[in-house]
C-alpha cells in the first residue's frame, strides 16, 4: 500500500520530540525522513539517543528507547558538517528533497551556511520549517528554552494546580507533543502550498506561541471580564464549572493508589449513580439538585471517597457503566496498554524491528485512514545506520567512495 506522503522527501535535523515527533508522522505516512546527524559528537545532537527507558542492561547512543519511540520509521545518516565534504554531501541531498526541517535554536543552520537564503539558491522550491522556542523574531528569539520554561513563559503552568497551592507543572514537556503536532501541519501545508503553485516558502514556528493557544477561553474571559485563572473557588481541575456538574472527580479506591474517576453530567445521571450507590446521604436535600451539589461539592466529594474507597476501581466501573452513569478507571500504563482490549484492537502500539534491540513496541498514530493508513515497521535508526544506502542509492556515491569518505571522517 502506497503511503499518503510517500512521493515526499524531508531532509531531517529535528531531535528530542518537538521536531522529531512531527517528522515521525510524516514517516508513518510514507515519507522518506532522512535524519542527518553528527558522526563526531554521537548522541549530543539528540539527548534522547541513550538515554531510559531500555530494553535491557545494554546502554549506548543507539539504546534510547524514547529515542526509538519518536524515530521509527526514519532513516539516519550521519554528516560531519565541519568538513567542506559533508557539507556538499548536504548540498546533494537539499536537491532531492523537498523539506528541510529542524529544531534547533534560532541560527544554527545559518551559522553553519545553511540558512533559508542558501537553502533557496540550493533549490528555489524547498520548504524549510524551524521550531523552537521563540520563534526567530520578536525580542525573546534569542533565548533558550526546553518544555517546562516554554509552560511557564506560556502561561500554562499557572493555569495548573488545585485551590490555595502553587502553579505545579506538569513534570513532563508536554508542549514537545504540541509543537510537534503544529509542525506536522505546518509542514503539510507548506507542501500543499508548493503542491499549487510551485513556491517553497520559510515556515518559523514558535513552541511558546503554540502552547499559548491551549488556553482558549481562559483567555477569553480574562481580556473581556478581567477574571484571573487563579483566583478564589477557582479553578480546581478535577471539577467542571462550565456547564456545572456534581459529581466530578477522581475517587479513592482499594489497590496502590488507584483511582476512579466519575463525572454526572445531569439530574438523571445523579439519579442512576444514586441508585447504585443506595446509601442515605444520597437523599440529602444538600444533594437534591444540580445547584444544591455544585454548591455542596466538599461533602459531596468526601461521600463519595468513602463509598469508593471500599471497592476497586474496576468494579466501581462496572458497577455505574451498566447504570449508564459516566465513569472510567483511570489508567496505569501497563493497564492501558497490556490489559485494555481496546489498544490491540486500534493498533495503537505497534511493534517494529529495531537494528540493535530487536521487536519493540513504540507509539502509533491515533488515526486510521481506510485507503492510506499509516505504517511503522522499522525502528528508529542507529547512528549513521542508513548512511552508505542513502548516499548510494539516492546521491550516486560508490561503495568505494563512501568507504573512503568514512575514513576521512567526512561521515
Amino acid at each position: 500500500m502506497t503511503g499518503a506522503l510517500s512521493s515526499f522527501r524531508i531532509c531531517d535535523f529535528t531531535g528530542q520530540l518537538a521536531g522529531a515527533g512531527a517528522t515521525k508522522w510524516l514517516a508513518s505516512f510514507g515519507a522518506e525522513v532522512i535524519r542527518i546527524e553528527d558522526p563526531v559528537r554521537a548522541g549530543r545532537w539528540d539527548i534522547l539517543r541513550g538515554t531510559p527507558p531500555f530494553v535491557d542492561d545494554r546502554r549506548g547512543v543507539d539504546m534510547g528507547g524514547a529515542f526509538n519511540n519518536h524515530n521509527a520509521g526514519k532513516y539516519g545518516i550521519t554528516l560531519n558538517l565541519r568538513t567542506e565534504k559533508a557539507k556538499e554531501i548536504l548540498v546533494r541531498l537539499i536537491e532531492k528533497s523537498d523539506v528541510v526541517s529542524e529544531n534547533f535554536a534560532k541560527g544554527v543552520l545559518e551559522r553553519w551556511g545553511f540558512g533559508y537564503q542558501r537553502l533557496q539558491k540550493i533549490k528555489p522550491d524547498i520548504v524549510y520549517v524551524s521550531n523552537c522556542g521563540f520563534g526567530h523574531t520578536g525580542p525573546y528569539s534569542d533565548f533558550k528554552t526546553w518544555g517546562p520554561i516554554v509552560q511557564a513563559v506560556s502561561g500554562l503552568t499557572f493555569t495548573n494546580g488545585l485551590p490555595e497551592r502553587e502553579p505545579a507543572g506538569w513534570g513532563y514537556s508536554y508542549m514537545d507533543h504540541t509543537g510537534a503536532y503544529f509542525m506536522a501541519m505546518a509542514i503539510m501545508l507548506a507542501l500543499l502550498h508548493r503542491q499549487r503553485t510551485g513556491e517553497g516558502q520559510w515556515v518559523d514556528l514558535a513552541c511558546t506561541e503554540a502552547a499559548l493557544t491551549l488556553h482558549g477561553p481562559a483567555l477569553l474571559d480574562w481580556t473581556v471580564n478581567g477574571r484571573p485563572t487563579r483566583r478564589a473557588g477557582q479553578p480546581h481541575s478535577n471539577r467542571s464549572a462550565w456547564p456545572p456538574m456534581a459529581p466530578h472527580g477522581i475517587y479513592p479506591c482499594t489497590g496502590d493508589d488507584d483511582w476512579i474517576a466519575i463525572a454526572c453530567r445531569d439530574q438523571a445521571d445523579w439519579q442512576r449513580f444514586a441508585g447504585v450507590v443506595g446509601e442515605g446521604w444520597c437523599l440529602d436535600p444538600q444533594f437534591a439538585t444540580v445547584d444544591c451539589r455544585y454548591a455542596a461539592q466538599d461533602a459531596l466529594d468526601q461521600h463519595i471517597s468513602a463509598w469508593t474507597a471500599t471497592r476497586g476501581k474496576f468494579e466501581v466501573e462496572d458497577l455505574l457503566r451498566t447504570a449508564g452513569v459516566p465513569v472510567a478507571a483511570v489508567m496505569k500504563p501497563q493497564e492501558r496498554i497490556d490489559v485494555d482490549a481496546s489498544t490491540g484492537e486500534f493498533g495503537l502500539w505497534p511493534t517494529v524491528r529495531h537494528a540493535k534491540m530487536g521487536a519493540v513496541r513504540v507509539d502509533g498514530q491515533p488515526v486510521h485512514f481506510s485507503k492510506t493508513d499509516w505504517r511503522l515497521e522499522r525502528g528508529g535508526p542507529c547512528l549513521g545506520e542508513h548512511t552508505e544506502d542513502v548516499l548510494t542509492r539516492l546521491l550516486g556515491y560508490s561503495t568505494e567512495e563512501v568507504a573512503a569518505l568514512r575514513d576521512e571522517g567526512v561521515i
